[in-house]
């Protein structure tokens, strides 16, 4: 048996060190996946296993090593994300509240209602006290505020309504909390008036250089390229997407282009092989460098700095730099005259993405351009083994649908590897999403990237304004592929919310396909079936009412019925999102029969009965609301009248917070938002009391009164 296990680890030794990012993921998974926040002695149980697995390496034999590096490397993962919440822990707003906040300019974008959105650091509250202040706080701002308010570095100050990052819609539904705590942002809110400028301000040419720099050249491009092709030229050259309409990015979300407007792998792969190519061959003009100094190398220390001040261009934000993380392996091969994208070099890449942000892990954009990129590097590297592969690839014959065929490859299979975790995260399924790569992608390479490159060498000459134009006339195009593949027909497909194992078990089965050696990969198809059935199986809860009880959603024949049309759109929207249901909330609320007015509605569910909703303190009405309903929802009632319903009041929306609601044989099975991660720091913020909570706004000093009503 020993013999036999040694075999066959021996036959996977040159696959072992690329799952060295796996296990190191299995340990972050771990974390994030516990109900509670791990003690010390927790913590110091894993030091000593950490400890014990590091002093054993250098003993025993090869298995031993194998068996104490697969305890080490979970270990080293769970630790690193404890650590790392630890380390960006920050205060959190411990309740809703209007309040005068002052606050530096650090980052500008644009919220979901096309509002401009500023991001404060250095904040102060008014009638806070310091040490419960958030380090971040965003704000959606009036129209009125001027634009060189707006300027980095500005101290800015305004009423603003304000709370605490949102909780989920719904029991296992998108916790923005948890995304916020490690973004530092501990609030979040809408000017109530518009912000005015204050001393204060940070007027240092090198403090917020970056976006400083940012935001000269995104006004730039724009001034060159006036309308949404300067607006999408900016963000991808700069990660400005301020300017840029809704309705575009509409367009680019349903035809599956949406990444090509942040700063993402493909944005730094094209900058870097845009500066290779354009650096290399400039050299290669001069005969006597082209035959004395090694241009390639050359090239890849130019596309390496390109790169860095891409980089630093986006803020150091976490995709950016995971996708510097794998460019810089790949230039990196070619200064050591090695093979540029291998899956070593593709591992490494995420081992430190993994090491630096541990919470990346858990978001979309690195499991989706992980999985691309290791689809890609493995499929091309086996077909270079099969002949009919081959002969496109070197017949004089196939050279004009070479690249053709290379692309729709590309497409086929990033597009195929990103699927499921697109799916998982957004519970939608683009139908056209390969004709529309196919279309803009080679647009992008082979215009609108090179473009940039040049204009930012001509720049200095002034005469960046020729391929700027140029830009803009791909950028018009990709915007127009994008425009025209989401106007066909079913262009998109909802798609249900799946259990939170699913990614990891495809994670798990596309590993084991691509890294295992022999017919035992094709064990990885067990755990793509499991996540397929376990998807396939998810049940959608009859009946969610949202955090403050004023919304409430049942199912249908038809689908979801919302008991308003207009009100509570951020739950209305995601409760059917997660349905997979693409209808608006107009549409959903005509499902149902929704009787009363806005203090007081009801409907008869299927499976339930009477649902009511009663918005009033007044509770002189419970007992009769409660034997005329199965289901009564009183937010503001504090005691539950008599009678056989389901009571949801005050305390249970205080406590467990958005709710989901079951019929079983035993009653009603209730489930709370909160109940599963009460113990996390994200999630522990300081409940709200009637101590704590101002009697009334609070306001800033009278000299800042008189600065906002200047």
């Amino acid at each position: 048996m020993g013999d036999w296990l040694a075999a066959r680890i021996e036959a996977q030794r040159a696959s072992l060190p690329l799952w060295a990012p796996a296990l190191f993921g299995c340990g972050i998974a771990g974390y994030f996946a516990l109900p509670s926040e791990p003690g010390g002695g927790v913590l110091l149980a894993l030091a000593a296993v950490m400890v014990v697995a590091v002093a054993g390496l250098w003993r025993g034999g090869s298995m031993a090593r194998l068996c104490l590096v697969l305890a080490l490397l979970p270990a080293l993962g769970f630790a690193a994300a404890a650590l790392r919440t630890r380390v960006v822990a920050a205060p959190v707003l411990p309740y809703e509240m209007t309040a005068a906040v002052e606050g530096r300019v650090v980052g500008l974008g644009r919220s979901a209602s096309d509002r401009t959105r500023v991001l404060l650091d250095r904040v102060v509250i008014h009638g806070l006290e310091p040490e419960r202040t958030p380090a971040q706080v965003r704000i959606s701002i009036e129209e009125g505020t001027s634009a060189e308010v707006l300027r980095p570095g500005a101290r800015v100050l305004g009423q603003a309504r304000l709370s605490p990052p949102a909780a989920p819609s719904a029991p296992g539904g998108f916790d923005f909390r948890r995304v916020a705590w490690f973004d530092r942002l501990g609030a979040v809110g809408y000017a109530r008036s518009p912000l005015v400028e204050v001393e204060g301000g940070d007027g240092s040419p090198l403090s917020l250089l970056a976006f400083r720099l940012r935001m000269v050249l995104s006004a730039h491009i724009q001034a060159r390229m006036p309308g949404q092709e300067g607006a999408f030229s900016a963000a991808i050259l700069t990660g400005d997407r301020s300017a840029i309409d809704p309705a575009i990015e509409e367009d680019l979300r349903d035809s599956t282009l949406y990444h090509l407007v942040s700063i993402s792998g493909l944005h730094m792969t094209l900058i870097a092989a845009s500066v290779f190519v354009i650096v290399r061959g400039g050299l290669a003009f001069v005969p006597g460098l082209a035959l004395r100094w090694p241009l390639k190398k050359i090239a890849a220390w130019g596309a390496l700095a390109a790169g860095f001040l891409y980089l630093a261009l986006s803020g150091f934000e976490v995709p950016a730099q995971r996708a510097y993380v794998m460019t810089a392996c790949v230039l990196g091969a070619v200064l050591l005259d090695r093979p540029a994208l291998t899956l070593r070099s593709v591992a490494l890449a995420a081992l430190v993405v993994l090491v630096v942000a541990p919470e990346s892990l858990m978001e979309a954009g690195f499991q989706m351009s992980f999985a691309a990129t290791i689809a890609l590097v493995a499929v091309f590297d086996g077909l270079r083994g099969r002949s009919w592969w081959m002969v496109t690839q070197t017949d004089r014959r196939w050279r004009l649908a070479k690249p053709v065929l290379a692309l729709a490859m590309t497409s086929l299979v990033a597009g195929s590897a990103t699927a499921p975790f697109s799916a998982f995260h957004f519970n939608v399924v683009a139908q056209y999403g390969l004709v529309a790569n196919m279309l803009a992608v080679p647009m992008m390479g082979a215009v609108v990237m090179p473009a940039a490159v040049v204009a930012a060498m001509l720049a200095p000459l002034g005469l960046d304004w020729l391929p700027f134009a140029a830009m803009g006339w791909g950028v018009g195009y990709v915007l127009a592929v994008a425009h025209f593949v989401s106007g066909l027909g079913g262009a998109v497909s909802g798609v249900p919310s799946a259990p939170g194992i699913v990614p990891g078990l495809v994670a798990l089965g596309g590993l084991v396909l691509v890294l295992w050696n022999g017919r035992g990969r094709w064990a990885g198809l067990a755990p793509l079936a499991a996540a397929l059935a376990l998807w396939a199986g998810a049940a959608r809860p009859p009946l969610l009412i949202a955090p403050d009880g004023r919304l409430f959603g049942f199912m249908t024949a038809e689908g979801r019925a919302i008991s308003s049309a207009t009100s509570q759109t951020y739950a209305a929207a995601t409760w059917l999102e997660d349905d997979g249901d693409v209808a608006s909330q107009e549409e959903a609320h005509a499902r149902a029969d929704f009787r009363g007015r806005r203090g007081r509605v009801e409907a008869q569910a299927p499976g339930f009965g009477v649902i009511r909703y009663v918005g009033f303190r007044d509770s002189a009405t419970g007992p009769r609301d409660c034997a005329d309903a199965a289901v009564l929802i009183a937010p503001q009632w504090r005691a539950a009248p008599p009678g056989p319903c389901l009571f949801i009041g005050a305390e249970a929306l205080r406590q467990l917070g958005a709710l989901s609601v079951t019929p079983g044989p035993g009653g009603f099975v209730v489930e709370g938002a909160l109940a599963p991660d009460a113990g996390r720091p994200w999630a522990s913020a300081p409940r709200p009391t009637g101590r704590d909570r101002p009697a009334a706004p609070t306001a800033p000093p009278p000299g800042a009164v008189a600065a906002m009503t200047r």
